[in-house]
């Protein structure tokens, strides 16, 4: 059964990028779907120096385990002051020291929201670029604009029936490339 991991590069109890992701991943049947909250693997914050002195971290290790047993992966990035947040940033740092291909042999998919028209778009611009330079096999990078107005948190689930036949089919997408 070919294995999928989901998770948002927030580090907030509240991430809608988060809430996004999940109920992507809820979509999805007939393979292994795991959500990780990657806060769950906590690391410092990334410096030469630490990595020189302490090594990777048990937390990073386990992680990359997860990821690179992935078939596929979703990817919900928030945005910070027009780029993605520095929690996200120190993980790509981190998991780019220990093994600059971690996501190699998977499909991803990328998405971001916001409650602003533009759904993150800039930072998702970023990652996207980013993933491309490094050769991951991009399948999707999807902004999903103004959230409260088109998702229902208390359901879990998107209202917008366009924005959610974008998703589908996005994921539909993911799971015939696997």
């Amino acid at each position: 059964m070919k294995k999928i991991i989901a998770f948002a590069g927030s580090n907030s109890s509240t991430s809608i990028n988060h809430a996004l992701v999940s109920h992507l991943a809820s979509t999805i049947e007939n393979c292994d779907v795991t959500v990780l909250e990657l806060t769950d693997y906590p690391l410092p914050m990334y410096g030469q120096e630490i990595e020189a002195k302490e090594g990777f971290p048990d937390t990073l290790v386990s992680l990359l385990n997860i990821i690179k047993q992935a078939d596929g992966v979703l990817i919900s990035v928030n945005e910070h002051n027009g780029t993605i947040s520095a929690f996200f940033k120190n993980v790509i740092d981190w998991l780019s020291r220990i093994d600059g291909s971690y996501l190699s042999g998977a499909k991803v998919i990328l998405l971001s929201t916001s409650d602003g028209a533009r759904g993150g778009q800039t930072a998702l611009a970023y990652l996207t670029d980013f993933y491309t330079r490094k050769k991951v096999d991009i399948v999707a990078s999807i902004p999903f604009p103004s959230f409260s107005e088109n998702f229902d948190l208390k359901d879990g689930k998107i209202v917008n029936q366009q924005q959610a036949k974008i998703m589908q089919e996005a994921v539909a997408l993911l799971i015939a490339s696997l």
